[in-house]
């Protein structure tokens, strides 16, 4: 259970002083829940407060704050401003303007002939100064209690940075004073502020570099220690030893000599595997470096030890290709491959359950759905996940428990993702990486192109289809509004097959299983020659004829995904073009992206700049999978202290009496604070 002593920190935002259901709207759309969510908003900026006591055309521009007395008032027509003309202490002018038609409030504030303190942004208008809308306005009594330093929050419509403020005061005051879970060492080394004191300071100056880079290294070390636990769980499980005697994998016939990275990868798998402590393996590789067949070699040698082998997909439409191209490859082999998918229903789904539970299927292919409940297998080995950033840590360990002895675990992605992301979020795994590309593989020709030039691209498809090519055309991202991707996907392929008849053929996400299988299976077969598509088809759709993938609104992807979608051509010896139509009014992170596109086409680069540009949640899709994600570390954060947080949980758990010593109960109450449930998981259990 979370120790009591936080309780008051992850109370409702209600617990709050003066939220009613008008300020619940707009803290919902910030992400503000609880009492801590507004602790962790921290401020962005900050503005200062310059203060002076003589008004100077020097200073318009910037925000003061000093005494005036106002001496009238002017109002502008019944719909016009409401003027206070007021003085300095030397006699000099300036005019304090209102909008909004009811001088009430104004003349409230502003009695004339009464000094106040007033504090805003000073303007030139013409020859006059003028302050519009001042921040504050104080009688002279209370000019101590207004800040020189205010933060500036991120906002949400309904609610001001004033309002956050007085709120962030609130959670604060609920934040106990905790034990300290650094190293003292480090504590020493960096001069840090204890943690809440960290957390008070960075509201009150958002300049604080030592209050920001503690609580961000905070943050990062629970997410480390956490991980840590993962893996010393899982070591500690006795797994089952599978060494193969190699009889299935002499005997497939491969067209082609694995690449030195395959067979470095494939070596270091079945050296984990030959142990009987679990595997917990990341394979990395870039779009077309031969996963599969490092799949597939690592499936016969568990079925090769008398194990059973298991596959998962993200999408059924992937776990269909994976059936297919390893049943043909495996055709002739004493092995049986079978597929299991949500859609699987009635006799054939009754076939393969018994199939697995009775051992006579070696290897199953499919969706999440090979994970149920229901499934059961009579001796699972290794389980292998492709495309591993839509399947996160809680369901790693989920799949750890569906066997008697935890099977091995090979996780697979083609998103090549930067050290630091795979530290902090494979940090329990050990990581290998298909660096090298198969013989024939040709680089792809990426061009960026106007989107105002449609006519000339769809002449140049008609061009690439006639002379029987197949095409890719993916359309945008389409940003919260009344029309979707999929209408957008709908309009362009209605104009197109306007153009091309029946050889256009569509795919989009909220097609049903079969619908989009049989449009995909039509285009695999040379059927359809242009598929208009949604990004469903980012991961592993394989059709080496399709040498042509047009994507139209590329400035809206993020770079890995551009990468991904690219990925689909090239897939054959033919030379391949990849054409990025964009809008006109770029932003600089949009520019960046498409010019690093067209430079080159090494995804591990791609992604080191995606991070740079785009921070981590993003890249590995995990704001939607629900997985913790850093809201205090920056990347610019993980990259300076992601190595010493590392060394400091691994100094905890292996020399400073583990989670049991004093610095170790702290560090207990640092994972429940930053939420790195994984790790509170096996708390309990130990």
């Amino acid at each position: 259970m979370r120790p009591e002593t936080l309780n008051p920190l992850f109370a409702e935002i209600t617990a709050l002083k003066g939220i009613g259901p008008a300020l619940a709207r707009p803290l919902e759309r910030l992400g503000l829940a609880r009492a801590i969510d507004v602790a962790f908003h921290l401020p962005t900026g900050w503005i200062d407060r310059k203060a002076v006591d003589e008004l100077a055309m020097s200073d318009a521009g910037q925000v003061i704050t000093i005494q005036l007395t106002p001496v009238d008032y002017k109002q502008g027509g019944p719909r016009g401003p409401f003027r206070v003309h007021a003085t300095d202490m030397h006699g000099n002018y300036v005019t304090l303007v209102y909008f909004g038609g009811n001088p009430g409030w104004a003349k409230k504030l502003l009695p004339l002939g009464d000094a106040r303190i007033v504090s805003g942004k000073l303007e030139s208008y013409g020859q006059e100064l003028q302050m519009v809308h001042p921040d504050h306005v104080l009688p002279l009594e209370d000019a101590a209690s207004l800040p020189q330093r205010e933060p500036v929050y991120p906002l949400s419509e309904g609610i001001t940075g004033k309002r956050i403020a007085h709120l962030a005061e609130q959670a604060i005051e609920r934040a106990p004073d905790l034990p300290e879970w650094i190293e003292p060492s480090v504590l020493e080394k960096q001069g840090w502020p204890t943690w809440r004191t960290a957390l008070a300071r960075i509201h009150a100056n958002p300049a604080d570099t030592a209050a920001r880079n503690r609580l961000a290294y905070d943050e990062i070390f629970a997410n480390q220690l956490a991980l840590m636990l993962v893996r010393a769980s899982a070591r500690k499980r006795r797994g089952r030893a599978l060494k193969g005697d190699g009889h299935l994998r002499d005997a497939l016939k491969l067209p082609y000599v694995p690449t030195g990275a395959q067979q470095r990868t494939i070596g270091e798998i079945e050296g984990d595997m030959q142990q009987d402590r679990p595997m917990l393996r990341l394979l990395q590789g870039d779009v077309g470096s031969g996963k599969t067949l490092v799949a597939l070699m690592s499936l016969l040698a568990a079925v090769e030890a008398g194990a059973q082998g298991a596959l998962l997909a993200p999408t059924e439409i992937l776990a269909r290709q994976h059936f297919e191209t390893m049943s043909k490859q495996l055709a002739g082999l004493p092995v049986t491959v079978a597929i299991l998918t949500g859609r699987d229903k009635g006799r054939v789904r009754e076939s393969t359950l018994m199939g697995l539970a009775d051992g006579s299927i070696d290897i199953l292919i499919g969706t999440h759905a090979i994970f149920q409940e229901a499934v059961a297998y009579k001796s699972l080995g290794l389980a292998v996940v492709d495309e591993q950033h839509r399947f996160g840590v809680a369901q790693r360990l989920m799949l750890a428990q569906k066997a008697e002895r935890p099977p091995h675990l090979l996780v697979m992605t083609a998103t090549p993702i930067p050290r630091t992301l795979t530290l902090t979020h494979y940090g329990e795994m050990d990581v290998s990486r298909l660096d090298e590309m198969p013989p024939g593989r040709q680089p792809i020709d990426t061009r960026v192109m106007s989107d105002q030039r449609l006519d000339e691209v769809i002449d140049g498809v008609a061009r690439h289809l006639s002379a029987e090519g197949q095409a890719y055309w993916v359309c945008p991202l389409v940003e919260e509004s009344e029309k979707s991707d999929q209408a957008a996907a709908e309009q362009r392929a209605e104009a197109l097959q306007m153009r091309f008849g029946d050889r256009v053929g569509l795919v989009h996400g909220r097609m049903k299983g079969p619908e989009k299988d049989a449009v995909m299976a039509r285009f695999q077969r040379g059927e359809v020659k242009l598929l208009v598509a949604t990004t469903v088809i980012e991961v592993g759709v394989d059709v080496p004829n399709a040498t042509l993938m047009i994507i139209e609104g590329a400035d809206r992807f993020g770079l890995a995904q551009l990468h991904q979608l690219r990925g689909r051509v090239g897939r054959g010896t033919a030379h391949s073009v990849c054409l990025l139509l964009r809008g006109n009014s770029l932003s600089e992170t949009a520019r960046a992206r498409l010019a690093l596109m067209r430079e080159t086409n090494d995804g591990f680069r791609i992604a080191e700049e995606d991070l740079r540009l785009r921070g981590a949640g993003e890249i590995l899709g995990t704001r939607q999978s629900g997985e913790a994600r850093f809201r205090l570390a920056t990347p610019e954060h993980l990259q300076a202290f992601l190595q010493m947080a590392t060394d400091d949980a691994r100094l905890l758990v292996d020399r400073d009496g583990g989670l049991q010593g004093a610095r170790g109960q702290a560090a207990r109450t640092a994972l429940y604070l930053f939420e790195r449930e994984a790790g509170v998981e096996l708390l309990r259990s130990g």
